[in-house]
């Protein structure tokens, strides 16, 4: 039963025909009033019947009644006592279990009923009716009923509501409300459309607690609050009065009230004028819920009902009644009865379903999963999923069965296969599986095998990516080897079959693809699966590949690769043997010392700069061998090294002389040697060049005494800067003398000063206590008894003796070595300190 249908905002409330007993009984008879209690509902009809049904609309019991309309039907809180009122006058009030109670036949018809809320109880035996009076009937003591009339001259009652000590009754003037507690009327609340017939648009009367009534008459509805009045301002005023807290008008008539927490729902009667017709004819019931303001109201939602007959009914046809335990609204009409239920979370789930608003809709179903009804997040998910096909969104959908699918493996292949079938493979291959959860090895194949079809780089990366465990490695292994018959050049299929191989620990054929292809991971697959016995034989691809990284590998790995074994294989690639010799000899001058010798060869032919520094730090290399390449090579600088490490200093300073010809150098390599005959050589070689002496005059200063040089060149010889060469030995003489009378000077202050400190040290006193023992004697150096007299004789070492222990004097009088000290040393600091006392 759905309203509204094309609305795009979600009702409020769901709808269903109360039907089973109910339709039966309104296809022969109609009704007219109905009462509805938490457990069972009673229908009164136009025939005189009064039907109890149960929620669903099932007949539990009937009761003939009268011939003629039922007016109303009243229960009390319980559910045990029921009143009725029929137009014919008839008025019963009995037991639904003992059918005790009062029976009455008035003159006149009798529209409303209402029995206390606590009739069970003895003390509240009292009801209401209502025709052209309102008569309280009250059974005393005596088990008699008494009668009162509480209201009367103002037309017919037309409804009346009961509630704790509150009776509230509508007639043809107004509503008034009475308090049976202390037998005093409140107050009068006028109608206000006075024009409207009272009978063709009742009063609408409910309770929203039990203080506020809430009054809908036509178009106007009010609520009214029951207030306690002041002591103060009570006079011979009522001790309750009711404030008007909120009145507005309505757009349609008003057919019934019920409260919704601090909204209302309001049943409304539609009379609209035709555009085709002179006279109004009546639309479809609407169904509001609105938000009372003090003034006005806001809608919240309104449904349109499609109820039996509808165009045939009046506003007075119309009744609404509220179940408050489970917010039921049950909306009455002649030939049909409606039930409105505030919506669920499922109904809710239902209405994003319908509206295609699947991502919220699982999000709903997912936060309501534990008290969810109807629905299966899964299968909402797959309609989402679903949804998504059709719209074209493939990675949107393959993206949600991740969280739909979760463990359902049947799922899972079944949706593998659909996106197989609309080509998109591809799409639903991120989002597979590939944890704890697996699916058949053949789901994964079927998605590598698409990818190896169309797309290397996608299948390298699902390689890549997926766990080698997930599909057959030999599968796949066979499927790549067939394409690259067809590309056998193909990087990424080489690569991606390295990576295969790899998974099935087929490391040597991963290794010869990776060292084809120059591949940087070829030294991490060395490391992770230590392979260096497969590396053996594959050295020079290596070192090709990557020399400095080949090389700091091996070096790394000595204890797996040796030494040896690299040298054998480099043996064919001098240049290649070179650069791991010469990394080996500077981790460690001591480490491939056989190989020296063959290193030197190696360093001439492809790294003369660093020859020298190898024939200088190498403690292992053969020095003939090393002077016999260098001399094929006329390596000048390296023989003159090799020669005077040898010992031919004379030849080595000859070749820089007449090779090299550097006056410089040659003086740094007598300054190096500090050899008087290498001066002597180098000064009989440099007398007849004027360059070499100009050289000479300027550097040897502090090595040999320039006079030397100066006597031996030949008179009328022209000699470049000799006066500056002179001068500068002149100034080179100064500062030595300088140099010498300073050092004298630091020399002096240094010596005084230690003396005074020796001095100084010398003099001071010595401890001496009951601790110290003689040298000599061993006993104690200072008496038992301090009052005699005693001497002790203390030296600057620290020993000390009775001056009676100590034997005679030297040689030199007056002067006392110590004994022990003086085997080790004599002389100045010997003295002897004499304590008397």
């Amino acid at each position: 039963y759905t309203p509204e249908e094309d609305s795009e905002e979600e009702p409020k409330l769901k709808y269903e025909r109360l039907s089973n007993g109910v339709t039966e009984i309104l296809q022969k008879d109609a009704a007219s009033c109905m009462t509805v209690h938490d457990k069972f509902l009673a229908l009164g009809t136009h025939f005189g019947k009064v039907f109890l049904l149960d929620i669903q609309g099932n007949v539990t019991q009937k009761f003939e009644i009268s011939s003629v309309k039922i007016n109303q039907i009243s229960l009390d809180e319980s559910g045990e006592h029921v009143g009725i009122c029929s137009e014919d006058g008839k008025v019963q009030v009995f037991g639904l279990y003992t059918r005790e109670g009062f029976h009455e036949n008035f003159d006149c018809p009798i529209k409303v009923v209402a029995l206390h809320p606590q009739f069970t109880k003895s003390n509240y035996k009292q009801f209401v009716t209502g025709g052209n009076k309102l008569l309280l009937y009250e059974r005393n003591w005596l088990n008699r009923w008494k009668t009162s009339v509480l209201h009367e001259g103002e037309g017919i009652i037309t409804n009346i509501q009961w509630r704790a000590n509150l009776i509230a009754w509508a007639n043809n003037v107004g509503v008034k409300i009475y308090d049976i507690s202390t037998k005093q009327r409140i107050t009068n609340v006028l109608r206000d459309n006075v024009s409207l017939r009272p009978d063709m648009y009742p009063c609408s009367l409910c309770w929203k607690d039990n203080t506020t009534l809430i009054v809908g008459w036509g178009t106007s509805i009010k609520m009214c609050v029951v207030k306690e009045r002041n002591p103060t301002e009570m006079r011979d005023l009522p001790s309750r009065y009711v404030e008007i807290v909120s009145a507005f008008e309505t757009e349609f008539f008003i057919s019934g009230l019920a409260p919704l927490a601090d909204q209302l729902v309001t049943l409304f009667f539609v009379k609209e004028n035709s555009e085709h017709m002179d006279e109004d004819f009546r639309a479809r019931p609407r169904l509001d819920i609105i938000q009372p303001l003090p003034e006005s109201c806001e809608e919240i939602s309104s449904d349109a009902l499609t109820v039996r007959n509808f165009q045939d009914n009046e506003c007075r046809d119309y009744r609404l009644e509220h179940s408050e335990g489970e917010s039921l609204f049950y909306i009455i009409s002649p030939k049909d009865i409606v039930v409105a239920k505030e919506r669920d979370q499922d109904d809710h789930i239902d209405w994003l379903l319908e509206k295609k608003k699947y991502e919220e809709a699982l999000m709903a179903a997912e936060i309501s999963f534990k008290n969810i009804k109807r629905h299966d997040v899964q299968k909402i998910g797959m309609s989402y999923i679903n949804h998504l096909v059709e719209k074209g969104d493939y990675d949107g959908a393959a993206r949600k069965c991740q969280k739909v699918l979760g463990k359902n493996m049947e799922l899972w292949e079944n949706e593998v296969y659909r996106f197989k079938t609309i080509g998109q493979l591809k799409a639903i291959s991120l989002y597979l599986p590939r944890g704890d959860l697996r699916l058949r090895p053949a789901i994964y194949e079927v998605i590598l095998h698409e990818f190896l079809k169309t797309d290397y780089e996608g299948f390298a990366t699902l390689i890549r990516e997926w766990p080698g465990e997930l599909y057959n490695n030999m599968t796949i292994v066979q499927a790549v080897l067939d394409h690259l018959k067809i590309d056998p050049t193909n990087r990424t299929l080489l690569t991606t079959l390295a990576e295969l191989y790899t998974y099935d620990q087929r490391y040597d054929r991963a290794l010869e693809i990776y060292l084809k292809l120059r591949h940087k991971d070829v030294y991490q697959l060395i490391h992770k699966h230590n392979l260096f016995s497969s590396i053996e034989d594959k050295i020079v691809l290596l070192m090709d590949f990557d020399t400095e990284k080949a090389v700091d590998m091996l070096l790394d790995n000595e204890d797996k690769i040796s030494t040896d074994r690299v040298v054998e294989e480099l043996a064919d690639r001098p240049e290649l043997l070179h650069v791991y010799l010469h990394k080996l000899f500077k981790r460690d001058h001591h480490k491939g010392q056989k190989y020296h010798e063959r290193q030197i060869g190696l360093y001439a032919e492809y790294d003369r700069p660093n020859l020298l520094p190898f024939l200088r730090d190498s403690t292992h290399c053969p020095l003939e061998k090393a002077l016999e390449i260098c001399q094929q090579r006329s390596f000048v600088e390296e023989t003159v090294f090799l020669l005077s490490r040898m010992g031919n200093c004379r030849r080595a300073l000859q070749m820089i002389m007449e090779e090299l010809a550097d006056v410089d150098k040659a003086i740094e390599f007598a300054k190096e040697q500090d050899d008087a005959e290498l001066w002597e050589d180098l000064i009989s070689y440099s007398i007849d060049k004027p360059p070499f002496i100009t050289g000479l005059l300027n550097n040897i200063g502090t090595h040999v005494d320039p006079i030397l040089l100066i006597h031996r060149i030949k008179e009328g010889m022209e000699i470049p800067n000799l006066r500056d060469s002179l001068v500068k030995i002149l100034q080179d003489y100064n500062l030595q003398i300088l140099l010498r009378e300073g050092c004298k000077k630091i020399l002096v202050a240094d010596s005084l000063s230690l003396l005074q400190k020796m001095h100084r040290t010398q003099m001071r006193g010595v401890r001496v206590d009951e601790e110290n023992i003689c040298e000599s004697c061993h006993a104690t150096i200072l008496p038992s008894d301090m009052a005699k007299p005693f001497s002790v004789v203390v030296f600057h070492c620290r020993h000390m003796f009775h001056k009676e222990c100590l034997p005679s004097s030297g040689t030199l009088p007056g002067v006392q070595f110590c004994n022990i000290c003086s085997a080790k040393r004599r002389g100045p600091g010997s003295g002897i300190l004499e304590m008397k006392k």
